[in-house]
């Protein structure tokens, strides 16, 4: 990541929106990892499903860090 030169509008707000990012892809990346093991068609939607929430968290906190920056 660059540096730049002016601070973000709420640097504590940007470290934990960071944070949640790549958290979520961490879970993201071992939901999919079950999704390869499980073979059950109901198990399957409720990973697929919390894989998608998760997506969906990202996406905000990203929308989030573009307004502070």
């Amino acid at each position: 990541m660059s540096e730049r030169l002016l601070p973000s509008d709420d640097p504590v707000a940007e470290e934990v929106l960071e944070w949640t990012i790549a958290k979520d892809a961490q879970d993201i990346a071992q939901i999919m990892h079950w999704l390869e093991q499980t073979e059950a068609r109901r198990d399957r939607m409720v990973l697929i499903s919390r894989a998608n929430e998760l997506i969906e968290e990202m996406m905000h906190a990203m929308r989030r860090l573009d307004e502070l920056r």
